[in-house]
């Protein structure tokens, strides 16, 4: 799914601004851009939002980081739990604000850690999914 893209030029033409303008706009954050190479780049979001034709999509405020701990665990399982807490998460529908999850196992010392950020919603349902499949 693309968006149109204009440089500021062109953003500055179809309100009928001039382009230091919409430059302030950036300074000031009043618009978001991204710089490539010596210019930006504007998405037809950020226009529609400043014109009132949509309104812009603001992430999620809070986001939650979770270390879950689990002592004396062996390989095999630790292995099959990381492909179950992997696919449950892509498994999820498409968020605003994705989930990440990262899972590390310490062979000698027979321990899993499973690193969980996201909003706390999401971080509640994986906390509950490892509970599950942890046994705990």
């Amino acid at each position: 799914m693309s968006e149109e893209v204009y440089t500021v030029e062109q953003f500055a033409e179809r309100l009928k601004l001039h382009p230091k303008t919409v430059l302030r706009f950036i300074r000031e954050g009043r618009v978001r851009a991204v710089k490539v190479g010596k210019s930006y780049r504007i998405l037809r979001s950020e226009m529609e939002a400043m014109t009132g034709a949509a309104p812009r999509e603001r992430p999620t405020a809070f986001r939650v980081t979770s270390i879950v701990d689990m002592p004396d665990v062996n390989p095999e399982f630790a292995q099959r739990l990381a492909r179950q807490v992997t696919s449950a998460r892509i498994g999820q529908e498409p968020h605003p604000d994705p989930m990440h999850i990262d899972v590390a196992y310490d062979p000698a010392r027979r321990h899993l850690k499973v690193v969980i950020v996201g909003s706390p919603t999401d971080t509640a349902s994986m906390l509950q999914i490892l509970q599950v499949l942890g046994g705990g």
